[in-house]
């Protein structure tokens, strides 16, 4: 099956019930995505598929063929980081830091649909689990993402 990932077609030979997770990290060798409960449950295998942030453990890759897939290593670069990935290093977010490219996932998938979300509104979208606790400094981080996302950018000659 052929699968657009990170912009790029990808063929995978893996079986139709195969879940997306184990062709990311197994067959294509994308280990961001983490492998944390199996059921959906906890969030660490959050992908985007066609924008909306899923969990890659329970959806067999077979059924995500023709839609745009986005992990964590096309979040941001090295060079230039994501305003999440800036955000979740100025909050200190990580503490063991397992759960976090699940988390950043679900929080730019948040922000893409809502650039200026409340604290209710980061509380009902970022339902991924952290055993290290951080839900203060993620809401916090998210916040001042979201004030770097909607900062107009600025033009040569100074003018936005």
């Amino acid at each position: 099956m052929q699968l657009n990932i990170n912009g790029q077609s990808r063929n995978s030979n893996a079986g139709a019930s195969t879940p997306l997770l184990w062709v990311l990290r197994d067959e294509l060798n994308l280990t961001g995505t983490k492998f944390g409960c199996g059921i959906a449950a906890c969030g660490a295998c959050t992908v985007h598929v066609d924008g909306q942030a899923v969990r890659s453990c329970v959806v067999p890759a077979s059924a995500l063929v023709g839609q745009k897939i986005t992990t964590i290593e096309s979040l941001g670069s090295a060079e230039q980081l994501h305003p999440l990935q800036a955000a979740w290093i100025a909050e200190q977010v990580p503490q063991c830091g397992y759960c976090q490219s699940g988390m950043l996932m679900a929080a730019a998938a948040l922000l893409a649909g809502n650039p200026n979300p409340s604290d209710a509104d980061i509380d009902t979208a970022m339902t991924n689990l952290c055993r290290c606790g951080t839900y203060q400094r993620v809401r916090a981080a998210i916040h001042r993402a979201a004030t770097a996302l909607n900062k107009p950018a600025i033009k040569q000659g100074g003018v936005a």
